[in-house]
């Protein structure tokens, strides 16, 4: 197999909770098929969101369709513009991802949208996707809120442009996550902690080997397609 790999990025600022555990599954997924798969933490990393430079806009400029501005993200966008898949992972804040996930994605994206009338795409590669995000809420308060009617929500939003860029993203939630090392400890009292113990115990197993089959299913498409 000619090296290929896919790239998950992780929005979370912790490593070892539950968005970075589902991060882990689907590597192991994505591993259990041959293809290499690498974790990026986004918070190690020192940069901004779009600085409006527009050079990845100049017509005829070495730069056009791709994001020129010189900090540490700039060559992890190369590497995933040209890697086989890109899996999203965010824990959700009000409602969306992490600012840095959002910084990250303008940085990623932006390029690659032309200013024609139909905001034709041009990314080097049409690469496979997935979104795995890990959040308080229910599944009905996510699907109503979160992704919206017609995908309206600010989620829903997240993954048309992601669809519009890439290939539409296989969707990967865990629901009513258990936040805390100890509930006692913290101002937490609109959640019923033996709740999230129960979900964390009972739950969340089935949210991870969800992940797995996500990152195993992505890696045998991009083996099928021959990406």
């Amino acid at each position: 197999m000619d090296n290929k790999k896919i790239y998950i990025i992780n929005g979370s600022p912790r490593k070892n909770q539950n968005t970075a555990k589902m991060c882990s599954s689907f590597v192991l997924g994505v591993e259990s098929t041959g293809i290499e798969a690498e974790i990026v933490n986004l918070y190690d990393l020192n940069f901004k969101g779009c600085q409006s430079c527009f050079a990845c806009k100049l017509r005829g400029g070495k730069n056009l369709g791709r994001c020129a501005y010189p900090d540490d993200l700039k060559e992890v966008l190369n590497k995933v513009s040209y890697s086989n898949g890109i899996a999203f992972a965010s824990p959700i804040y009000f409602g969306d991802v992490t600012g840095v996930m959002k910084a990250f994605m303008e940085r990623l994206l932006f390029p690659f949208v032309t200013y024609d009338e139909n905001y034709t795409p041009i990314p080097p590669k049409k690469l496979e996707t997935a979104v795995i995000y890990t959040m308080n809420v229910n599944e009905e308060m996510f699907i109503k809120s979160y992704i919206g009617a017609n995908n309206s929500g600010p989620l829903g939003f997240f993954e048309n442009w992601i669809s519009h860029i890439y290939k539409k993203p296989v969707r990967v939630c865990a629901f009513n996550t258990y936040q805390f090392s100890d509930y006692s400890k913290y101002v937490a009292d609109v959640w019923d902690e033996k709740e999230k113990a129960k979900q964390r115990d009972e739950v969340f197993p089935i949210d991870l080997k969800n992940a797995y089959e996500a990152g195993k299913n992505m890696g045998y498409m991009i083996i099928n397609n021959g990406k």
